[in-house]
């Protein structure tokens, strides 16, 4: 297996134009092609908008979600990748021939359609169906999953990806600075987004505090060191419908340090080579050998009855949290 060199991206999507979005994506495409990646990896719904979907309707959802591979998105997507020879990674929304809906994370090369993978735990839209199965796929000879946002709160999502034989794992997201139980949470005033370039330093703490990335720091790198893999984390930036977002895509390698991270207030690429070696010299990939599942197997497949119910709270200033689990992060 020889190195891969991979993309992560972050930017500001209109809700609902998928031509605008898609302008954005080819020019970032080109870019990172451009600096030597060989993929290039968007946030969740980067196409379509994302948090506006959760107003509408039935109808309105199906207008807006494509067929897949057959949509004009997916065709737009192979010709991005055809005029700069890469992989570009993107979202949107599905639809299959039963209008059911779906979340999905798509992988396209110059040929078209190389992997789909569907949410398993969608909430933005009352109307979309769960994703029922992992993804593993292959890009230059490196075996990929995917989990969108929510998928890699679930830990196991992870470690199943993991023991599929993921080596990278595309994490896209649309997240952070939205209200939660935990210490410091809540959203960030857009006021701030519209002062970043005369007064980048109040937006910036408000970015890289609990709000954003040190709530981020949390969790993301244990996500990469216990599986020893590679995280392509990618999010949005700016303007989110009435939500601010603050970006911070990275790349993380199997030691959980952060080899590449997007840290412009605005669209923007970072950059990383990823090596094989580290995918064995990790922590992760021995504590994954000496794993007893048979003291666990059953406790960790035992039938359960979901407790939590994830609701997407809309207000810029919301209200005191009402008793009970709201927590979408």
């Amino acid at each position: 297996m020889k190195n891969i060199t991979i993309a992560t991206a972050q930017f500001e999507m209109a809700s609902g134009d998928k031509q605008h979005n898609l302008s954005i994506i080819r020019d970032l495409s080109a870019k990172a092609a451009a600096a030597g990646a060989d993929a290039i990896a968007f946030h969740e719904c980067s196409i379509s908008g994302y948090t506006f979907a959760r107003t509408l309707n039935k109808p309105q959802m199906l207008d807006l979600a494509e067929h897949i591979p057959d949509g004009p998105s997916i065709r737009a997507l192979t010709t991005i990748a055809r005029e700069n020879n890469i992989v570009v990674l993107a979202g949107l929304f599905e639809k299959d021939r039963e209008n059911n809906l779906y979340k999905p994370y798509v992988a396209v090369g110059p040929d078209g359609l190389i992997a789909k993978f569907r949410k398993l735990h969608p909430f933005i839209n009352p109307h979309l169906t769960p994703g029922n199965e992992y993804v593993v796929f292959d890009l230059k000879g490196w075996k990929c999953g995917v989990l969108i946002c929510y998928d890699n709160n679930i830990i196991e999502n992870v470690r199943a990806t993991a023991l599929l034989g993921a080596d990278i794992i595309f994490m896209p997201h649309v997240t952070m600075c939205t209200p939660s139980p935990r210490p410091g949470a809540g959203f960030v005033d857009p006021k701030l987004w519209a002062s970043r370039d005369t007064d980048p330093t109040s937006l910036r703490i408000e970015f890289d505090g609990l709000k954003g990335r040190e709530w981020l720091m949390k969790w993301l790198p244990a996500r990469a060191y216990d599986n020893a893999i590679y995280a392509v984390f990618s999010n949005a930036i700016g303007m989110d419908d009435d939500q601010l977002k603050n970006g911070c895509s990275m790349i993380l390698d199997p030691f959980g340090d952060i080899i590449a991270e997007c840290r412009n207030l605005g669209n923007d690429i970072a950059i990383a080579v990823l090596t094989p070696e580290k995918l064995r010299l990790a922590g992760g990939y021995r504590y994954r050998l000496a794993r007893r599942p048979q003291l666990y197997r059953d406790i960790i497949g035992e039938a359960h009855t979901p407790e939590q119910k994830v609701v997407w709270l809309t207000a810029p200033n919301p209200e005191p949290a009402p008793q009970g689990p709201i927590n979408v992060q």
